[in-house]
């Protein structure tokens, strides 16, 4: 597997994208105001996570997916650690993250990553998505904010 950012010339990989955020509006939004970077494995794009500048110092990861076929193989974790580098690299010394209450697997995975839950912005998605939005059986309606100092 090679991570690398796409060219200002490549189009993103949006059906990825938008297996974790289903807001084309939102999506469409940050990519162009991001660092998009893809994993590949055997010319197939596996995975994908876009990195944006917030505020002074800090970057955060807006969208972060793995191909359903290839989830469960660490490619998650390869592709935090290697925003988290790359955040590193480019002087940034906080990074963060936000997901939603129902994402259960991906909270513990980003703790697991060093990142810490520094808030919580209630009703978000209730706020900002139009359809209802379900993982694990429950609403997804607030969005956990996550940091971690670099």
């Amino acid at each position: 597997m090679n991570i690398r950012q796409l060219s200002v010339h490549e189009n993103p990989p949006m059906e990825l994208l938008l297996a974790a955020d289903p807001s084309q509006k939102l999506v469409e939004s940050y990519v162009k105001r991001g660092h998009c970077f893809v994993a590949e494995s055997n010319d197939q794009w596996i995975g994908v996570y876009i990195l944006l500048p917030t505020k002074p110092q800090t970057i955060e990861i807006v969208n972060i997916a793995v191909d359903e076929s290839h989830q469960g193989q660490g490619i998650g974790k390869d592709l935090l650690r290697h925003a988290i580098s790359t955040a590193k690299t480019l002087g940034y010394t906080t990074i963060e993250i936000g997901t939603g209450n129902s994402s259960i697997g991906q909270l513990a995975l980003y703790q697991k990553c060093g990142f810490r839950i520094v808030e919580v912005d209630l009703n978000f998605f209730l706020r900002h998505y139009e359809e209802e939005i379900i993982e694990n059986g429950i609403r997804c309606m607030d969005m956990i904010r996550l940091s971690q100092n670099i």
